[in-house]
């Protein structure tokens, strides 16, 4: 792949992952911060999903840049295939990755956690990931 194509890959991958983290903050701003935590917790959960859907898209752009074959067909990529992948290129990533698994996945989209300072976190690790395949015009 040459260096023009990379980074037109890369513009594609991270801008949508970044419209994904875009509408993340504005699902959260619905959900109406008081104090330590939010009020609604359907909108931190659809943040939530968002902003990890996000992470997934760029890290399928940082994959595909690597040459790593990403699986395909009606079964869903398991978080497996990220670690396995990541493991072999990237261990602190990889650390960010569980970080973001844990607290946007789990607990965030499934659990609805309502703690303002752990979704940030969560959020602020997904942007670590994401800014990974940010082209080089955008620095």
């Amino acid at each position: 792949m040459s260096i023009k194509e990379q980074e037109i890959l890369k513009q594609e991958y991270y801008s949508e992952a970044m419209r994904y983290m875009e509408n993340a903050v504005c699902c959260l701003r619905n959900a109406k911060k008081e104090g330590k935590y939010y009020n609604y917790q359907k909108y931190v959960k659809m943040a939530c999903g968002t902003a990890y859907n996000g992470v997934l898209i760029a890290l399928d752009g940082f994959f595909m840049l690597k040459d790593i074959k990403i699986p395909k067909g009606k079964n869903r990529k398991s978080i497996e295939f990220y670690h396995g992948a990541l493991a072999k290129l990237d261990k602190k990533m990889l650390n960010t990755l569980n970080n973001v698994y844990k607290i946007l996945h789990l607990w965030g989209y499934y659990d609805g956690i309502e703690d303002v300072i752990i979704v940030k976190r969560g959020l602020d690790d997904a942007r670590i990931i994401i800014e990974k395949i940010k082209p080089e015009k955008m620095s």
